[in-house]
């Protein structure tokens, strides 16, 4: 038995909400392979992959899950586990080779071929804009400490929206702004593998956030405000309270707003937080007339990529963030903590008053069990549980998509970690669901987590 006791969470009643939407996550990088071919340009997770010493024993994604030539397969099992939408991105340099100018047809025709197969089977495409695969020609002039690598992107956005905007509804411009940026640039951990300064970071995050503003003015511009959804996808700071002792809660929910609020203020309140902004001192990033203006057009949704959390207590470790050394720990050594799924959607409510929420990323590593993963089960069902009792707080939560679908390329690990639903044999190709797929089944089609939960459990 696999225990983490749950601090602050009563479990809900494990109902969702009528008509929420069901779906899992891919990105492009992470399972299209074909890394050359029909024109395809070279990305800067192309360029890292292959240089020695930045990925797991030297793996790439020349090849990951070759979902390039068998989407349709893919698509297949996709509608026949009963997930009723799918979350894919484009990869940029597919459509433009240099990240500027003519899209490539057979860039395009794929992307394509990707939504109509969706609608075809009965699934809802939502489209990510950038999932981190930058052209590295655009890298090369700059990258994302270029404003115009966001005005480029704008200009991806326009070519998407007039090839297939009238078959997609969800879009998400951005995926993980924090991870694009202080992974990138600041740790240098994930591509293109730069350290820069403090100012440099910051005017880094602020052309990723006027990436987000192009791009969905394009599409607004083109599709019409009312025929399409426009979604911010964050992986915030997640920070708990240690109990359900209120001052606890507002402690856990002023750091999360604090930690947050850089990346959230500009989207939903069209300025950066006054008292962050003052610490900063000479780090701030440059912004020229209009760039708030544009950023600001609050999204129609926000996505919150979720893994795991920090708890928090004004009279605990002077007051700062820990992590809990009793949690059960993936195989990235993230503590599994439920209720992250119930508190953040509540702060990010409480601080930014979305419109509306989606889960667009939630799930774990763990090769334990293989396919039998019974481990992953218990952790997609305490955290839906969890989910469930925002739901029936108020949360406008609309959907949740599980990360992810297919096994994959993981980034810096290579394919040393699984999160798939789905096993993926990377010497045969071969596909088999593993057991959460099938239990995730049931929780679709029931619309709830209604099962037992025998076995292992994690609270």
């Amino acid at each position: 038995m696999l225990h983490a006791q749950s601090r602050t969470s009563n479990p809900g009643s494990g109902s969702f909400p009528t008509g929420f939407l069901w779906g899992a996550a891919t990105s492009s990088f992470q399972i299209e392979g074909a890394w050359q071919e029909d024109g395809k340009g070279e990305s800067i997770w192309d360029t890292f992959c292959h240089t020695p010493n930045h990925v797991h024993e030297g793996h790439t994604g020349n090849l990951a899950c070759d979902h390039y030539h068998r989407y349709a397969e893919d698509l297949d099992l996709i509608a026949a586990l009963g997930l009723q939408a799918y979350r894919f991105s484009v990869s940029w340099p597919r459509i433009q080779p240099t990240g500027r100018g003519k899209a490539l047809d057979k860039g395009l025709d794929f992307y394509e071929r990707i939504v109509d197969g969706c609608l075809e089977r009965g699934i809802e495409p939502c489209l990510t804009i950038f999932h981190w695969d930058l052209p590295q020609s655009l890298e090369d002039q700059g990258g994302w400490l270029c404003r115009d690598t966001a005005k480029a992107m704008g200009d991806l956005a326009e070519i998407l929206a007039l090839r297939i905007g009238n078959r997609v509804k969800k879009w998400m411009p951005i995926n993980e702004g924090p991870c694009i940026v202080d992974l990138g640039y600041r740790q240098g951990v994930f591509a293109p593998g730069r350290k820069e300064s403090e100012q440099l970071v910051r005017q880094a995050r602020h052309t990723v956030l006027l990436a987000h503003g192009y791009a969905s003015r394009a599409l607004r511009d083109i599709l019409g405000r009312e025929k399409l959804e426009i979604g911010f996808a964050h992986n915030p700071w997640s920070t708990l309270p240690a109990s359900n002792a209120p001052e606890d809660i507002e402690w856990a929910r002023q750091l999360f707003v604090q930690n947050n609020s850089w990346w959230l203020d500009p989207l939903w309140k069209g300025a950066y937080p006054a008292a962050e902004w003052e610490k900063c001192g000479d780090d701030v990033p440059q912004i020229h007339p209009g760039d708030l203006e544009l950023i600001g057009d609050k999204p129609d949704f926000l996505g919150l990529n979720l893994y795991f959390g920090d708890y928090a207590s004004p009279n605990q470790n002077e007051g700062k963030p820990w992590r809990r050394t009793d949690s059960p720990k993936t195989d990235f050594d993230w503590p599994v903590e439920p209720d992250i799924m119930y508190w953040t959607p509540k702060f990010c409510q409480e601080g930014w008053n979305p419109a509306a929420q989606y889960i667009t990323e939630n799930g774990c590593a763990w090769e334990t069990g293989g396919l039998n993963d019974q481990h992953r089960i218990a952790y997609f069902r305490e955290h839906l549980r969890s989910l469930a009792r925002a739901c029936e707080d108020g949360v406008p939560m609309k959907g949740y998509f599980a990360w992810s679908f297919l096994d994959n390329f993981e980034w810096a690990q290579g394919y040393s970690k699984r999160f798939g639903l789905v096993h993926v044999d990377f010497e045969t190709q071969v596909r088999t669901p593993k057991a959460s797929a099938k239990w995730y089944s049931q929780v679709i089609a029931e619309n709830g987590v209604f099962d037992s939960g025998e076995g292992i459990v994690l609270n």
